[in-house]
């Protein structure tokens, strides 16, 4: 029984990057009746950014650990949970001043986890998330696509596949909604506008 996990990070109900991700998982449903979703709403219950005292948890064997250790990593503990069991993973993106939203790098923060996610070995470092499928759906107010000239600007794709190739998932796909601006000057129809994106977001779960 295959699991996805669902990953919205913008704080907008109404955003066009969860209408992406909610129809990436309306499809998958369809196409893995058995299987289960898991929805992790960044915004909903934003992960804690790490500090000093988290680290030295982090990097304390796991066996050596006060309660007040685990306690600390309780949280990262249940994301990188989420992230071990699921076979398919999708991440609704808005992108904000080019890169992406704080509460995913908050999220990134907490799994990406020495031991657990990926560890250090003779030929370096090595992901330990291998064999995952990863979906980024991404809607942009400007156009940045490779080709334009504002392509040099966006550093969500660059980041996210560098991030997860770091943890070992490489079979990644994105899908980006490019110049959504012109739905909220009323340049053109928001439905007229999203077709194409739907439909090949659609044709995307196996």
């Amino acid at each position: 029984m295959s699991t996805l996990l669902r990953i919205d990070s913008s704080p907008l109900d109404s955003s066009i990057s969860r209408e992406l991700t909610r129809e990436f998982t309306k499809s998958w449903r369809e196409k893995n009746p058995a299987g289960t979703v898991i929805d992790r709403n960044l915004s909903a219950a934003p992960p804690k950014p790490i500090d000093q005292v988290w680290i030295g948890a982090a990097y304390t064997p796991e066996e050596g650990r006060t309660p007040e250790q685990k306690a600390i990593l309780a949280a990262s503990d249940v994301l990188i949970g989420e992230l071990q069991k699921a076979d398919e993973i999708v991440i609704g993106v808005a992108m904000h001043n080019f890169s992406i939203p704080s509460v995913l790098k908050l999220w990134i923060d907490q799994v990406a986890r020495s031991g657990k996610t990926f560890s250090y070995g003779a030929n370096g470092p090595e992901g330990l998330l291998k064999g995952k499928k990863l979906t980024v759906l991404v809607s942009t107010g400007g156009v940045y696509q490779a080709g334009t000239p504002g392509a040099s600007m966006n550093f969500v794709e660059p980041y996210l596949r560098a991030v997860f190739g770091f943890l070992g998932i490489t079979d990644v796909t994105f899908v980006t909604a490019s110049g959504t601006a012109q739905i909220m000057t009323g340049a053109i129809d928001r439905e007229a506008f999203l077709k194409p994106t739907l439909d090949q977001v659609r044709a995307l779960p196996a």
